[in-house]
């Protein structure tokens, strides 16, 4: 099941011809790891720029253009078997200008590219293998290809030297159809939809679906490979709870649990893998990155905050406390990814996949002793193994069947437990750490922020609070321009010169919505407002009734892209709708809101069809058909009155309340008409609730509260 390949610890460097490059090569002065990686290589790369397309343009040759990810594992591969190699890098060298992208720094380029890709051979993946005319136009393209011809695949020096020869003797018929493709791919970015409606009857053609590719016996959409898809969960979240289904909840729920319970979730260190390999979530692509772990944490957070079941809650710190204990850098942001590969042991020569992870029988009884036996029932270890005769610790026999089958009572057998993880963890961090993609990216960002705001309520956790706080202060201190525009990445006291996408406001904006309904401090609400008008004002088009990726003042590539579908992250278009709709109640700013809804209404026959690639839109959708509900909380912030009515307002899973504090005799904090006339009833602490601005009898009480709040659960 694994994907094998080995490679060496460092670069091999290479001496040969005078077409090998000085080293290091022009990516040392890069910020990117990825690049970095790259940066000793005897390839001559550029990084994207208008060195390298001048470069390609004065010497007339094509462009190679490679796209990838620090983490990749296959990215790892074809750089040893490929990249690290003399000759293949002389060929290289030879008949192209080659540049290297980090896809995290430039999902621009990465989408313009694998549309591409994926027109042209039927797939795409990482790594990105395209080649380009010196204006930029794609005209081949591949992903990993082998050193020999292998898997059904040319080498990669056969590809090499096929496309220098097309590309000298037949260039005119090889680009004309290119050129086409380009041309329609330019026409479909600024197409604008039809019009619709989002309607419930949409939402339960979505959900009616979802029912169909649902797998039963494992949890999960589809087959193998198997995705978290943690946005399509959020959307079975709200839809249980809007219309209260109840298979709906439990496919939620046995998603949500089997996902815990199996390989693609680390069982000591927390956290979750990329994906799984198989369907029953066993066997892990082993790299973890932030935006899943953020994504997912606040799925958890938030079904705990709808059921009141602990073992969300668990799930919801677990993954969070990984987040801030490895993942953090010292001032507050939190870097991107964490490498699939590394070495099984201190001085050995080849990093592994999983190495980091994975256990035997041996390990488990050096470390644990007695118990290493029930705690290897616990999480499925045998001699024989599931993984290349090592094992992926999964929960194979749960705590009640362990207790049944063994006599021991379940206390002492979760005490057992809880014990060896311990010593377990602390075992594994002696090994050779995994690499860690120290870059930490705006929108990524923006969702742990989100994720941290929300448990910091769900969870009752004061220091979620002060992690988000931070992570919000440092993205808005490094990752922000003098003139007030976004940039997109920072590494080691650097932020890079790409500005930011459309992605980038949209979920910082959504980050910093949460981190205001958990602190009531309005900078927040003013700071994801500006960033609000800020998308509107430079990615709104109004021919395509929606957002481009890209800004209008933002570099000229070869078409503007514009990715209307959800991918492994929120795509900017959606995440924005969903942002808009909630300022849009806060400030009562009709423009938003209508803004809002042409956008989904844009994709309404998108999203019953294909609910797995429009997840952030459906639930946008289930917020702007949901009952509105604003709670006023009007009081001294320091009184413990206060406190509970604040206490009372956020811990019902309402996805559709919007919550503002007015501190007692202060003139109104925020711009809505929420705020006016809101005054404390008899001197004591008063919440009122209202729908679309038109509100209830104040009340005084937490159980006056909570019973009108629970007409609408």
């Amino acid at each position: 099941m694994r994907r094998v390949a080995v490679y060496s610890e460092g670069s091999t460097m290479a001496t040969g011809s005078g077409t090998q490059p000085q080293h290091p090569n022009r990516l040392a002065h890069e910020t990117s790891p990825y690049l970095l990686q790259h940066a000793d290589n005897p390839v001559d790369w550029y990084p994207w720029g208008d060195e390298a397309l001048a470069a390609a343009q004065a010497a007339d040759r094509p462009i190679l253009l490679s796209i990838g990810y620090s983490a990749c594992h296959w990215c790892h591969v074809m750089a040893h078997e490929s990249f690290e190699d003399a000759a293949t890098a002389q060929l290289m060298n030879t008949h192209f200008i080659n540049i290297k992208v980090d896809r995290e720094e430039r999902p621009d380029l990465d989408t313009i590219y694998m549309t591409a890709v994926q027109a042209m051979t039927g797939g795409g993946g990482w790594p990105m293998t395209v080649f380009l005319t010196p204006d930029g136009v794609p005209f081949y393209g591949g992903t990993y290809f082998p050193p020999e011809d292998r898997y059904q695949m040319p080498s990669f020096s056969r590809v090499l030297l096929a496309v220098a020869d097309a590309y000298s003797k037949r260039r005119d018929e090889l680009l004309r159809a290119r050129r086409e493709l380009t041309d329609r791919q330019r026409t479909a970015t600024a197409l604008r939809l039809p019009a619709g409606q989002i309607m419930p009857a949409l939402l339960d053609e979505a959900y009616a679906s979802l029912r169909e590719q649902f797998d039963t016996e494992f949890g999960g959409f589809g087959n193998a490979p198997k995705f978290p898809q943690p946005m399509t969960l959020e959307f079975l979240l709200r839809y249980a709870h809007r219309t209260g289904e109840p298979a709906a909840f439990a496919m939620l729920s046995q998603t949500l649990r089997a996902m815990a319970e199996g390989g693609i979730y680390d069982q000591l260190g927390g956290g979750f893998h990329r994906y799984s390999v198989d369907a029953q979530w066993l066997v892990p692509h082993f790299e973890k990155m932030l935006y899943d772990n953020a994504l997912l944490a606040r799925v958890y957070g938030e079904t705990y905050q709808a059921t009141g079941d602990r073992f969300f809650r668990r799930m919801t710190e677990e993954t969070l406390d990984y987040l801030v204990r490895e993942m953090r850098h010292s001032d507050g942001g939190f870097f991107s990814t964490q490498d699939a590969d590394s070495l099984p042991e201190a001085g050995a020569q080849h990093k592994h996949e999983g190495a980091f992870f994975v256990w035997t029988p041996a390990e488990l009884r050096e470390v644990l002793g007695a118990d290493a036996l029930l705690v290897g029932e616990y999480y499925g270890v045998s001699e024989r193994g599931n993984f290349e005769g090592r094992n992926i610790l999964h929960v194979r026999r749960p705590v009640a069947e362990l207790a049944r089958v063994t006599g021991t009572p379940v206390a002492e057998i979760e005490a057992t437990l809880a014990r060896s993880r311990s010593r377990l963890l602390a075992a594994r961090a002696a090994r050779p750490l995994p690499d860690r993609d120290e870059k930490i990216l705006t929108s990524w960002n923006g969702m742990v922020i989100r994720a941290l705001a929300t448990a910091a309520i769900a969870c009752d956790r004061d220091d979620y609070r002060v992690a988000a706080i931070a992570a919000a202060r440092f993205t808005l201190r490094e990752l922000r321009r003098a003139d007030g525009r976004l940039l997109r990445s920072w590494k080691d006291g650097r932020a890079g010169t790409t500005t930011a996408f459309l992605e980038d406001y949209a979920l910082l904006a959504d980050g910093l919505l949460a981190l205001y309904d958990a602190t009531f401090d309005p900078a927040w609400l003013a700071e994801a407002r500006t960033l609000a008008d800020t998308l509107i004002e430079h990615f709104w088009d109004e021919s395509i009734d929606g957002f481009y990726d890209t800004a209008a003042d933002q570099e000229q590539l070869i078409l503007r892209p514009r990715d209307t579908g959800d991918n492994a992250t929120p795509c900017g278009n959606s995440a924005a709708a969903d942002v808009l709709l909630r300022l849009a109640t806060i400030y009562d700013l009709p423009h938003y809101r209508a803004m809002a809804l042409r956008l989904l209404g844009s994709m309404a026959s998108f999203l019953a069809r294909y609910p797995t690639g429009f997840g952030r839109y459906l639930a946008a959708a289930e917020y702007a058909l949901d009952r509105s509900c604003e709670v006023v909380i009007v009081g001294d912030p320091a009184d413990p009155a206060t406190q509970a009515l604040i206490d009372a307002a956020r811990r019902p899973f309402l996805p559709a309340r919007v919550l503002v504090l007015q501190p007692a005799n202060q003139a109104p904090v925020i711009d809505s008409p929420l705020l006016i006339g809101r005054a404390m009833l008899d001197g004591r602490p008063t919440a009122y609730v209202c729908e679309q601005y038109t509100c209830r009898l104040p009340v005084t009480s937490v159980e006056a509260l909570r019973a009108q709040l629970k007409e609408r659960l």
